[in-house]
């Protein structure tokens, strides 16, 4: 899958072609084979901006970049591709994953191994806006649980399920603890020409808990230091 929101908006033909188009060649496959069971990884991006806090499941969607309406194109198809085929789907809507091994691009990186990257090579921490908006960051490891729990969870066919930390942190906060973890004293700039993107994200994780009994035991400092010690790109 292509996963950058800001490359999205440059390359939507792209991201339709890969997220969307490369998600029903794989039904129709696993379709071919007798595939049982699909666990779609989707994205909390499809939200977009929200009135309230935590994002919960029922919510309409609003998504407000090429990116999300793939990941939430790619939901209707699977589930529809499903019911028609008598193929198990589940949709778990991930926020915003991190750990060791993420790709980290010359252009438009993951924030995550980006402030890490520029924390221990003492560069500039370049951040959008005024740093208040917030994010659901999960480490990677609790995803991984989450995946596995959907795959053979009983009564999940046609569900979408969110999948977070639970935690509404601030970018300006995760710079905090970014400077922290790596005893960085790199400078950090606030660029307010830039969009912030969405104001707040936060996953409920009520139904995540209910029916796949996830519950994150990773927080995001511990998760920051696993990720320093596990990626070779940072010493690991």
């Amino acid at each position: 899958a292509r996963v950058s929101v800001q490359e999205s908006v440059l390359y939507p033909r792209e991201y339709n072609a890969v997220n969307v188009g490369g998600t029903v060649s794989l039904m129709e496959a696993m379709r071919d084979v007798g595939v049982r069971r699909v666990v779609l990884v989707s994205s909390g991006a499809i939200y977009g901006e929200q009135e309230l806090q935590p994002l919960r499941e029922n919510m309409a969607p609003n998504p407000r970049s090429p990116y999300a309406v793939s990941k939430l194109a790619a939901e209707y198809y699977v589930n529809t591709i499903g019911d028609l085929w008598n193929i198990e789907t589940v949709s778990l809507r991930v926020f915003n994953a991190y750990g060791p091994g993420q790709h980290l691009p010359p252009s438009h990186p993951p924030v995550v191994p980006y402030f890490l990257k520029q924390a221990l090579r003492g560069g500039s921490l370049v951040v959008h806006s005024d740093g208040n908006q917030t994010r659901d960051y999960v480490y990677v490891d609790d995803v991984v649980s989450a995946l596995v729990a959907a795959s053979t969870a009983p009564n999940l066919d046609g569900l979408v399920i969110n999948v977070g930390s639970g935690r509404e942190t601030a970018v300006r906060d995760l710079v905090k603890a970014v400077m922290d973890v790596t005893d960085s004293k790199a400078q950090v700039i606030y660029n307010p020409k830039t969009s912030p993107g969405v104001s707040r994200m936060c996953a409920d994780l009520t139904l995540a808990a209910q029916k796949l009994n996830y519950r994150p035991s990773i927080s995001l400092v511990d998760g920051l230091r696993l990720t320093l010690q596990r990626d070779p790109h940072f010493g690991g």
